[in-house]
């Protein structure tokens, strides 16, 4: 598509594919899942699996979409048809339902995320009236849970996330998605550093340190292997088409390679600075951060409240800008969410994006709506044991992304090293070394492999 839109700035690529990368996973999943997994340790094996196996997976992601210039579904059928790439019919069949699932992972994904960002939106704005200052650990459950449960405000705040999202997204790739990304990207940045800094200066703060940068390498197990490589995976949103789909607006001259690997830096950053903030804060206080959805609504404003409690206002402004951070970094991955079916929905069907986002945002507010009441009056209804928010997430998380991942990797190698090398070097503009051959391997043979095993591992 030699009209279709590109990003106006390498910087303004950059900042919106970290934005899609960085969200929630960042800033609540990664501190759970280290306080749980043995802190250092666990982070150390968690950079080597990004190294490894997420950013090979991002490059293949990045590559493809850059290749064929349209949506995920679009991506998959074209790419497969191509005369470099010679494949059967069932397996070309396969390919075709891997882009379809993409789309439909797109949409399910930020279907429920949205649920959770509304909740921090709803907390953003209770923290600005003071709703949370001097509440006990008993009184912020007890609060959690009566929100969480209600029918009608946990439902307003969706509602009001989703318009955010689809406000910025419908003015199109340069004037809303790059554009926001170079406002939201730095604010984020800024919120994570005051924030860091306000914990630090706690008493006690060195015990946090310690935890995060102290591996104790007798806690590794293959259970905390398995995470670290599943938290690699999740964190980066790879296998179900948000960097593929904004990689479709990148230019010819972009350096894939090694946007991939600033991408993966900034995520990580941000992951390990909310440990910074989180570990040292919770440790002065004598509380270990390990739990689900308790963490950043339940145990944080507690931890806030006991550790700046003796100066109202530094306790009020730690408080808001946390969620205010939760809301930005939700907010950044959202609009990448929204985006993998607004592209299929206005090239496939050549509908306006106005109208296509519209739509979208319509059927996603009625699917959030669903599954925000699994946490109340709908938590009896379940598929395959599960309600109805676990069954989006599972169904994500578990099966779409490895699924996805493994395809796109196997798409990677239908072309061969030579087409690959051409791909990733800019037609030989740009020198990698013997990176192509490394990656080519790496894509064939071990990380299809290593997917493989999260997979299986998750179902299990």
């Amino acid at each position: 598509m030699d009209n279709r839109a590109t990003f106006n700035s390498r910087i303004g690529a950059v900042l919106a594919a970290a934005g899609s990368a960085v969200g929630l996973g960042n800033i609540w999943r990664f501190p759970c899942e280290t306080g749980a997994h043995g802190g250092a340790a666990f982070i150390l094996l968690y950079i080597g699996f990004i190294i490894t196996v997420a950013v090979p997976v991002l490059i293949c992601e990045m590559a493809l979409g850059r290749r064929s210039r349209t949506n995920c579904y679009a991506t998959f059928k074209r790419l497969s048809n191509s005369r470099e790439v010679s494949v059967s019919k069932p397996l070309a069949l396969l390919f075709y339902l891997t882009g379809a699932m993409c789309v439909l992972a797109g949409f399910v994904l930020f279907s429920y995320y949205s649920v959770v960002a509304g909740w921090t939106l709803g907390y953003t704005a209770t923290a600005g009236v003071g709703g949370m200052m001097e509440m006990t650990v008993e009184e912020t459950g007890r609060a959690f849970a009566e929100f969480s449960s209600d029918p009608v405000m946990p439902v307003v705040w969706l509602v009001a996330f989703v318009i955010i999202t689809a406000g910025i997204t419908v003015m199109g790739v340069q004037k809303g998605i790059e554009r926001g990304s170079k406002i939201m990207m730095p604010v984020l940045f800024i919120l994570l550093l005051v924030l860091a800094v306000c914990s630090l200066s706690l008493p006690n703060a060195s015990k946090g340190l310690e935890f995060l940068f102290c591996p104790d390498f007798s806690k590794i197990t293959t259970d905390v292997a398995l995470s670290a490589m599943g938290q690699a995976f999740f964190t980066l949103s790879v296998g179900i088409g948000c960097l593929m789909t904004y990689a479709s607006y990148f230019s010819n001259e972009e350096n894939i390679v090694k946007d991939a690997f600033n991408i993966a830096a900034i995520d990580t950053m941000v992951a390990i600075v909310a440990g910074i903030i989180i570990f040292p804060a919770a440790m002065s206080v004598g509380i270990n951060p390990d739990a689900g959805p308790s963490l950043v609504f339940i145990t944080l404003p507690n931890v806030f409240n006991q550790a700046f409690g003796a100066t109202p206002w530094l306790c009020y402004v730690v408080t808001l800008l946390f969620y205010l951070l939760l809301t930005m970094a939700a907010l950044t991955s959202s609009i990448s969410m929204l985006e993998i079916t607004t592209a299929f929905v206005s090239e496939r069907f050549g509908v306006r994006r106005r109208n296509a986002v519209a739509g979208i945002a319509i059927v996603t507010c009625v699917a959030g709506f669903a599954c925000s009441m699994s946490f109340g009056e709908w938590s009896g209804v379940t598929v395959f044991g599960m309600g109805l928010f676990d069954l989006f997430d599972f169904f994500v998380a578990k099966f779409a992304m490895p699924i996805g991942g493994i395809f796109m990797c196997l798409l990677m190698r239908k072309f061969g090293e030579k087409e690959v090398t051409r791909m990733l070097t800019n037609d030989g503009r740009i020198d990698l070394g013997c990176f192509p051959k490394v990656f080519s391997f790496l894509v064939s043979w071990v990380i299809p492999v290593l997917i493989l095993v999260i997979f299986v591992n998750e179902l299990l």
